[in-house]
């Protein structure tokens, strides 16, 4: 088994392939962090070789057999209210009106597998042969708290998924203001805290900065999480690269308000923290009842940032993303969106759709506005019923069409919105998030349904369901284009608003659970003006999401290399669309950006009917190309070799069986300087790699060590390279 136990001194030891976490119980009471990070073989006893000082000036003395205080202890899930001043990871208001909670161990168990959240997204094993599983117990014996501290360790990955389950086995309500996921301690604080920020149009920036004593967070307090930070950070030594270095990752499959923080006390240690945003939720428990938070995804890595993402990536794409298209490879689309916005007609898509068809695209996307009186984005959300004006033969008789050229169809939705002008708000205007007497706030013209409600999940589902029943749709885009506000809802009594933004998120779940478990065939990506809510917890649903609303080259350069620190290759909608770029107004080569756009699920969103012949085998030549690497980048280990954060050119690497595919983009072009040096990753060294295009041959070592060099001649130049391992 990946999990021991000794008795004796009640030592908990996770092993993964290359990585332990080690915990320990003080004086049969205090569960303590005691290790993780590269793999050792035994941990010695707990105050043997303690990484704490004794001394405690001015911290309380809870602990005097050994003149300690739980102010300086690594407390592996710390509460409020005892000696422990720093932030706690529980903290929970009881009937008395008093806050302390002092949690002690109580018990564990040890079994193989992995069990399912109820209602949440998580990590999963197909057998239990993957994974063990340890739960510890912890009891606050005055209130009949328990909490149950949960650690699966995935025996091929160097993965730990953390969850807790809070239970109420006393005889009082209690009101939990917080209970997050998962504390780590570090021991130093010689690290850098770097995480993915951005805005709409510019997700995922990655951003680093040294810890100082006191606390760095980031959150979300938008009901989602959002494009501005996303539920991640990385601890990563100063000198770490994507090559070498310690890098921890900690990664929250959840898709609501989030709390990423590290708190370094004046003892320089380094407390982690990751979980549900304490801010503005209060969950209420009354005796027997339970409250299950979503998991956290931890890993290590000696081996730099590089290591850490192919963890993430391989675990994401193989045991949280489910269904069909796991495995499967996945249609080309063309989207009609930035060809023609919701100005369209059943003779406009179908004539994209037949250039697309001629050129080799796989699937024919119609994007918003086919529904209500949806010619711009002030009215109709919430009435799934076609235009007949644009559409007088309906979705399926478009639908019908588009398979007749031999592609499939696909179609757009918004089902959490409701437009002030539509039927639906007119008749159900109580199905908004709002509170009575304050002002309904819009934003892109829209408000958000209530999904707290059940008579509102259930009208979403039937609505989504009945337009796929109705035609022969394979591909949903399923999108979210604005953020909670006037957070409150009728659905909840007074003592219960506070669980709001989390039943929300729960609501979105359940909806998205019943819808795609119905049409297991259909093809889900997420949206969310772009990446807004690009989690790893809505990667349980849809096994894609649109990356990002900038199609720029250029731009999606820096957004799929940021979401690459995460996500893997397979979940990122990459599209190539016309020039001058909609969001920035940049002219770059259809070259360019379809060797950008061929790093994801690759598509085009755009008018082909528009482009010149030469502009056309060229789209060709991408088809035919992306087609024969889609298995290589969808299911390959990708390597950062170059980024564009740090220089003018960017290059990534996917090696998967005995391929690998290389690009090289240019973004600005640079004066004798000399060529740039890439030197590949991941290859046998003593093999042989024939580049299929020239035939020239190289042995792995020299790929790696003499690498390639490439001339940055002009602005968006690029190459696409295939290997082929003898």
């Amino acid at each position: 088994m990946s999990i021991s136990c000794q008795k004796k001194d009640k030592i908990f030891h996770l092993q993964t392939p290359n990585t332990s976490y080690v915990m320990g119980v003080l004086d049969n009471k205090h569960l303590l962090h005691l290790y993780y990070g590269k793999r050792i073989d035994e941990y010695c006893c707990i105050l043997d070789n303690f990484p704490i000082s004794g001394e405690s000036a001015f911290s309380p003395i809870d602990i005097p057999e050994h003149f300690m205080s739980t102010n300086m202890l690594p407390m592996e899930y710390p509460c409020y209210g005892s000696a422990d001043f720093r932030s706690p990871a529980f903290h929970a208001e009881y009937e008395d009106g008093s806050s302390v909670t002092c949690f002690e161990y109580e018990s564990y168990k040890i079994f193989s597998g992995k069990k399912k959240l109820p209602g949440l997204p998580a990590t999963y094993v197909e057998e239990d042969s993957e994974a063990d599983t340890l739960e510890i117990t912890l009891c606050d014996h005055l209130t009949g708290i328990r909490v149950v501290l949960s650690y699966t360790v995935f025996n091929h990955i160097d993965a730990i998924a953390k969850s807790v389950q809070v239970k109420n086995e006393g005889a009082q309500t209690v009101t939990v203001k917080s209970a997050l996921s998962s504390t780590v301690h570090l021991f130093d604080k010689n690290y850098e805290f770097v995480h993915l920020e951005g805005a709409w149009a510019r997700e995922r920036s990655i951003q680093k900065r040294p810890l100082l004593n006191g606390v760095m967070q980031i959150d979300s307090k938008r009901v989602s999480s959002s494009h501005h930070h996303s539920p991640f950070i990385a601890l990563a030594r100063p000198y770490a690269t994507e090559t070498q270095g310690d890098v921890y990752g900690f990664s929250f499959v959840y898709s609501g308000n989030h709390i990423e923080q590290v708190e370094v006390n004046e003892f320089d240690v380094a407390r982690v923290q990751v979980g549900i945003n304490p801010f503005g939720f209060g969950w209420q428990l009354i005796p027997g009842e339970t409250f299950q938070t979503p998991e956290v995804i931890l890993t290590y890595s000696d081996e730099g940032f590089g290591k850490m993402s192919r963890t993430y990536h391989k675990l994401y794409r193989t045991r949280l993303v489910r269904g069909k298209y796991r495995e499967e490879e996945r249609p080309v689309l063309i989207n009609n969106w930035e060809a023609t916005y919701m100005d369209f007609n059943e003779e406009k898509i179908m004539k994209i759709a037949e250039k697309a068809q001629s050129v080799g695209i796989d699937l024919m996307v119609l994007d918003d506005g086919w529904f209500g009186k949806r010619n711009s984005d002030n009215c109709s959300l919430g009435d799934w019923v076609v235009d007949r004006n644009k559409l007088p033969n309906g979705i399926e008789s478009l639908a019908t069409k588009v398979n007749e050229l031999g592609m499939q169809f696909g179609l757009w939705f918004e089902p959490e919105m409701i437009s002030e002008d539509s039927d639906l708000y007119r008749k159900y205007p109580d199905w908004c998030v709002h509170i009575d007497g304050r002002k309904r706030i819009p934003a892109r013209q829209q408000l958000t349904l209530d999904l707290t409600k059940e008579e509102v999940r259930d009208y979403i589902v039937e609505a989504v369901c009945s337009v796929l029943k109705s035609a022969p749709i394979s591909y949903v885009k399923w999108d979210y284009n604005r953020n909670v506000t006037e957070i409150g809802s009728k659905s909840l009594p007074p003592e219960r608003q506070q669980e709001f933004a989390h039943r929300y998120v729960l609501g979105v779940y359940e909806v998205l659970e019943r819808i795609t478990s119905a049409f297991p065939e259909v093809l889900f990506e997420g949206c969310s003006g772009g990446g807004g809510r690009f989690d790893a917890g809505m990667l349980y649903y849809y096994p894609q999401y649109w990356t990002s609303d900038n199609t720029d080259g250029v731009e999606r350069l820096s957004i799929q290399h940021g979401t690459s620190m995460v996500m893997p290759a397979s979940t990122m909608g990459a599209h190539v669309s016309a020039v001058p770029n909609h969001q920035v107004g940049r002219n770059t080569p259809l070259l360019f950006r379809g060797h950008v756009a061929m790093a994801g699920q690759f598509g085009y969103e755009l008018d082909l009917n528009t482009l010149s012949e030469e502009e056309i085998d060229l789209v060709k030549e991408q088809l035919a190309q992306y087609k024969d690497i889609r298995n290589v980048i969808q299911k390959g280990e990708m390597y950062r070799l170059a980024s564009p954060f740090e220089g003018r050119n960017t290059s990534w690497e996917y090696v998967y069986e005995d391929r690998v595919v290389l690009i090289y983009y240019t973004i600005c072009a640079r004066s004798t300087l000399g060529k740039t040096c890439i030197k590949l990753c991941g290859l046998d060294e003593h093999a042989t790699y024939v580049e299929t295009t020239s035939g020239k041959e190289y042995r792995g070592s020299y790929l790696m060590n003499v690498g390639l060099y490439f001339e940055d001649k002009k602005d968006y130049d690029s190459f696409l390279l295939v290997f082929k391992k003898q």
